[in-house]
């Protein structure tokens, strides 16, 4: 990356965007935030504020002038604002669907007007019911009725992927577009259905561990500080312009096993019990059975493979729910970036785990 470089990073107080932050002040770069803080957090800033090359702007990627304005001092735009998480879409999908289309639109509009490269955080969700083994960044989308709220997430991504596409072919505009599958770590909030931090959270409570279905559904998790050192990879490098890559763990687990491996590791007395979907989303919701991403490409451009295996992820997330619980809030570590106590539950938009 350019030494000189200014990045703006959308939805830069939320979980992926603030460690992509603080990775980025470490480079040496100069950093502007752009985040509403409807889901994103103050305090997940807390480090970086310390640097004078930061600066945070309190508002939304919906307001055109206001990123235009932005845009124009920046070089480049990583745009991670969106709203995310399963129950978030469900209970308020017109919301979400209108914010992640809107959203990137304005943001890319401004990107071409002002010259500055984009790189454009998308979803496996983009994947929908396709199950067929490893997926390629060209593997088919397989996605249920448009009356079922779940894939209006799924479909409003593939928007934003369509209108990167077409600006790079059609207007030269440099993009990049990364696809995260089920990245976890510290500052992940289990407010909106990710099942890593809630995990961790009932096996240290001692509570019963909720597992969504039968169980059986296959996931892949990668820790944040992987993700972030795969974008750190991606941005700024020329062979990365107009191409699309998956940024995703290795370690193939089912939700069941998942569950009982974090009550183990916890050393908790919590046992698992199992709610349908119908209880947990309301009727109607569709689920994938497997999602495992196949980074080959990634790998082949940049080297990148994950460091923190499974077990580290889980450890992670029990060391930040047991501290949570005694609430304190340790500084950061040496590599590992801070972990700080979540705020409740609020509004959509802002950032986004995928």
């Amino acid at each position: 990356m350019n030494d000189r470089m200014t990045y703006l990073v959308t939805g830069g107080a939320g979980f992926i965007g603030s460690h992509l932050v603080d990775g980025l002040l470490t480079a040496g770069r100069r950093v502007v935030v752009l985040d509403n803080l409807s889901t994103g957090r103050a305090e997940n800033l807390a480090t970086a504020r310390k640097h004078s090359a930061f600066r945070f702007v309190h508002g939304s990627v919906l307001d055109a002038t206001l990123v235009d304005a932005l845009t124009r001092e920046c070089d480049a735009v990583v745009h991670l604002a969106a709203a995310v998480g399963v129950k978030l879409i469900i209970e308020q999908p017109l919301t979400s669907f209108i914010t992640n289309i809107r959203g990137t639109e304005t943001v890319i509009d401004a990107a071409h007007r002002h010259g500055c490269g984009v790189l454009l955080a998308s979803t496996s969700e983009i994947y929908g019911k396709n199950s067929h083994g490893a997926l390629g960044e060209m593997a088919d989308r397989i996605l249920g009725s448009p009356s079922v709220a779940r894939w209006s997430y799924s479909t409003a991504k593939a928007v934003d992927e369509v209108l990167a596409n077409l600006y790079h072919r059609e207007r030269g505009l440099k993009t990049t577009i990364v696809r995260f599958f089920n990245v976890v770590g510290p500052r992940q909030s289990p407010a909106y259905g990710m099942v890593v931090p809630r995990f961790a959270r009932q096996a240290v409570a001692g509570s019963p561990l909720t597992v969504h279905g039968a169980g059986r559904q296959r996931r892949c998790f990668l820790h944040v500080a992987d993700a972030v050192a795969a974008l750190l990879l991606l941005l700024d490098n020329p062979a990365a312009d107009g191409e699309t890559f998956n940024i995703g763990g290795e370690e193939e687990i089912s939700v069941g096993e998942l569950a009982e491996r974090m009550i183990a590791q916890a050393g908790s007395a919590s046992t698992v019990r199992q709610l349908s979907y119908d209880e947990a989303y309301g009727p109607g919701f569709e689920d994938m059975e497997r999602r495992l991403p196949d980074t080959t490409k990634l790998r082949e451009l940049t080297g990148w493979r994950p460091q923190h295996s499974l077990a580290e992820v889980m450890a992670a997330a029990i060391a930040e729910a047991r501290e949570q619980q005694d609430g304190t809030e340790p500084a950061d570590a040496p590599g590992v970036p801070g972990r700080r106590r979540p705020a409740a539950p609020s509004a959509p938009v802002a950032e986004d785990s995928r």
